[in-house]
């Protein structure tokens, strides 16, 4: 049979490394806002599409997102960009984080969007991370990624983009 790969993240290592810094403290207090404003956490899918493998960004991210305060979902690896949106409406995200590695995102990003507005769920917000040429940046803004992450991206200031996206979308 096919190989299926079980993604998995660990929690509170992110936490405990971060857990002295007044900005992080500061930034799960803004979490824990909008989670009483929404009556729900912020919730965000972390997909890898197409035949992109390389999944340790995908979970270093997950994993620091979810200490942050956010519920996250790890989508399975190797997801067509319809099995991502119906996740992502299934879960009732609010953001689908797609990571990068192997230039896909020049089509399975603009077929995300694509799908989200066949399914009339573009209020869900798209952002991509990885290794994505700032070239390539222009077209994906264009077809409505909302924030787009590379590489050395410091996460704290990736986790206030990702809620600002959302405050402003309401």
């Amino acid at each position: 049979g096919r190989y299926s790969a079980s993604p998995k993240s660990l929690g509170g290592i992110y936490a405990r490394a971060l857990e002295d810094h007044e900005a992080f403290h500061s930034l799960r207090s803004r979490v824990a806002k909008f989670a009483d404003q929404e009556g729900r956490q912020p919730r965000m899918l972390v997909v890898k599409l197409g035949q992109d493998g390389h999944d340790r960004g995908a979970r270093t991210i997950a994993t620091a997102f979810a200490d942050i305060g956010f519920d996250v979902d790890i989508g399975p690896l190797f997801q067509t960009p319809d099995e991502a949106v119906r996740q992502a409406i299934e879960n009732d995200v609010h953001v689908i984080g797609i990571s990068s590695q192997a230039a896909g995102h020049s089509t399975l990003v603009p077929a995300v969007m694509e799908e989200l507005k066949l399914q009339d769920s573009q209020d869900i917000q798209v952002i991509c991370g990885g290794v994505i040429p700032e070239s390539d940046y222009d077209s994906l803004y264009a077809s409505g990624v909302g924030a787009i992450f590379g590489p050395g991206t410091n996460i704290p200031e990736a986790a206030e983009r990702v809620l600002d996206l959302l405050v402003e979308k309401d």
